[in-house]
């Protein structure tokens, strides 16, 4: 039996953005990522580097959860070049969003939402973010026929340790039917 996915946000869940601008959370390593460069391809020498908080102690923490580890994150394959090592992560499969990245649903169903369902293809996974809401719950109800957990993360405070007994005791949990329709 393979294990379930674990879908990661990078902004939110690892880096708690919202947090007190002036003071870094205890645990927590700054990291400073530039930004894109100007138009002609040159590095920005006007735009000040994306500040990331990010605590290395998650990695060791989301490797002995049981999941496989997937990035779910715009940051998308960047996310192994500046954010798993730091954390001590190896590099990690990502979800490519493609034409979805920040594309806005009529329904309110956020972007990340079916390219995730798809990808897990029936897999039981968890998604920690700190965007979801009920319609991705409705959503993925209606579209996947695994398990799955959708995890938010205050963006003030980032994966703490109740999260991680969440996570773990999804990941633990034997496979409940679904409910026949």
């Amino acid at each position: 039996m393979s294990r379930p996915l674990l879908f990661l946000d990078v902004d939110g869940p690892l880096n708690p953005y919202a947090a007190q601008p002036e003071r870094r959370p205890d645990g927590y390593t700054t990291l400073r990522v530039p930004r894109d460069g100007d138009p002609d391809g040159s590095p920005s020498l006007r735009r000040r580097p994306l500040r990331v908080w990010l605590a290395p102690e998650h990695g060791p923490a989301l490797l002995r959860l049981g999941y496989e580890l997937c990035w779910a994150t715009t940051w998308m394959a960047e996310a192994n070049r500046w954010i798993a090592p730091v954390l001590g992560l190896p590099a990690l499969p990502f979800v490519d969003f493609g034409e979805a990245l920040f594309r806005e649903r009529p329904d309110g169903v956020h972007w990340k939402t079916a390219p995730l369902v798809e990808y897990a293809a029936g897999r039981p996974f968890a998604w920690v973010d700190d965007e979801q809401s009920g319609a991705d719950e409705a959503y993925v109800t209606a579209h996947h026929p695994g398990r799955a957990l959708l995890h938010h993360v205050n963006p003030r405070l980032g994966l703490r340790n109740p999260d991680f007994r969440t996570l773990t005791d999804f990941a633990r949990s034997p496979a409940a039917p679904r409910p026949a329709d």
